[in-house]
């Protein structure tokens, strides 16, 4: 087994996420944006989790920001706390969940994939 076996997409630019993010307006698919940081507890927390998740909701795509690294694009959304997940539908946040709360993440990634 080479490489990573996450299915979690991680951005290291703000001109890849973007151009990532236009493209990704025009599905219909839904997209969970893990806003988190390397030193942030609850993020490392949440990690395995959301993998797990990513395989376990194939039709939603999942997205990994570091928010040190891509601070811009965390000002952007409004994010202020950490982890933050967004989910976005077609360039627009849908719902959001603050925190590590797993089943509430669970539950509005089943709402809004649909």
């Amino acid at each position: 087994m080479g490489g990573t076996s996450s299915r979690v997409r991680t951005f290291n630019s703000t001109a890849s996420w973007k151009k990532h993010f236009e493209e990704a307006k025009t599905t219909g698919k839904l997209i969970v944006i893990d806003f988190s940081a390397t030193w942030c507890g609850p993020c490392r927390f949440m990690e395995p989790i959301l993998k797990a998740f990513s395989e376990k909701y194939t039709d939603v795509e999942f997205v990994k920001i570091d928010v040190d690294e891509l601070s811009e694009v965390a000002q952007e959304f409004g994010v202020q706390a950490m982890p933050t997940f967004l989910l976005i539908k077609r360039g627009t946040e849908v719902d959001k969940v603050v925190g590590a709360v797993k089943e509430e993440l669970q539950k509005k990634i089943e709402t809004h994939r649909k």
